[in-house]
């Protein structure tokens, strides 16, 4: 059994058990979540599609951590003009583990 979820503005192929970083979510460690945005489920053979979310459809999940990504670095150089641009970024993000698919 597995679902494909919205989670902000990305879609995640998830199954019970599974551990996945999604955009910071506004909920502490050890907190239980819903979401409730699922696009697909599918039990062994049969596969029900949203038009774009199943209703009643939920997966539970758990936060078990508010981590940062690893960092990116952004570099522009203008060659022949003594000028260069160097910016680093750390993207917020939350570690979800999936509890249950309810469909």
């Amino acid at each position: 059994m597995f679902a494909i979820v919205e989670v902000g503005a990305r879609q995640y192929r998830v199954e019970k058990g599974d551990i996945i970083e999604v955009e910071k979510q506004d909920s502490q460690a050890g907190q239980d979540i819903i979401l409730d945005r699922v696009l697909l489920v599918s039990v062994e053979e049969k596969t029900d599609i949203g038009t774009p979310y199943i209703s009643g459809a939920k997966v539970s999940a758990k936060v078990l951590a508010q981590t940062k990504g690893k960092k990116l670095i952004s570099y522009k150089y203008r060659r022949r003009k003594s000028r260069d641009w160097k910016k680093g970024h750390r993207q917020q993000l939350t570690r979800l583990e999936i509890t249950k698919i309810a469909h």
